[in-house]
């Protein structure tokens, strides 16, 4: 530490402190970072797990929501967690494909093609007959949720708690929504 008198007051930023209060300041800081490395190290792992397995659908979320709507397609899907009779794998390459007319189950894979899914279900939920619902992770600060979501989807349900991911055992490390279009 400085050399900082015991007999004289000291300031930062115009706030006066003592050598006493600066070690307070230290140890609650040394606490804080210490806190905030084991949450980063259980973070990490539980990005990892959820980067695994981001694709899988939550059966728990999917089939409250198949009670309600009856889903008809599942656009992001692997033969192997398809939830629906008809849907499309990455070779089909969701996108590219028509959904007018389905009742259209989406959980995107989570990444930077997030925003052409969200997109995608904007636009394919204009057309007749179309209902999208799409699981998603809550992102209310980016580009996509403000111009395909916010103000222009028929609903917005934030889900309480955090999913997990098909054989995942920790909880995702963010909050998932459910958007319906």
């Amino acid at each position: 530490m400085a050399n900082l008198d015991k007999s004289k007051n000291h300031s930062i930023f115009g706030r006066p402190f003592s050598r006493l209060g600066l070690v307070r300041v230290s140890q609650a800081l040394h606490s804080t970072l210490r806190k905030r490395c084991s949450s980063f190290r259980r973070f990490t792992a539980g990005v990892l797990a959820t980067l695994a397995l981001a694709t899988a659908d939550t059966a728990f979320a999917f089939d409250a929501l198949d009670a309600e709507f009856h889903f008809t397609l599942d656009p992001c899907a692997s033969p192997g967690n398809a939830k629906c009779g008809k849907f499309y794998t990455i070779a089909d390459n969701g996108l590219e494909q028509d959904w007018a007319g389905e009742t259209v189950f989406c959980n995107p894979p989570y990444g930077r093609a997030i925003y052409d899914w969200v997109f995608k279900c904007w636009r394919e939920s204009r057309k007749p007959g179309t209902t999208v619902v799409l699981l998603i992770p809550v992102r209310t600060d980016t580009r996509y949720f403000h111009e395909f979501i916010y103000r222009k989807a028929r609903e917005i349900r934030f889900i309480r708690g955090r999913l997990r991911f098909g054989d995942g055992t920790a909880p995702a490390p963010f909050p998932s929504m459910v958007v319906i279009f």
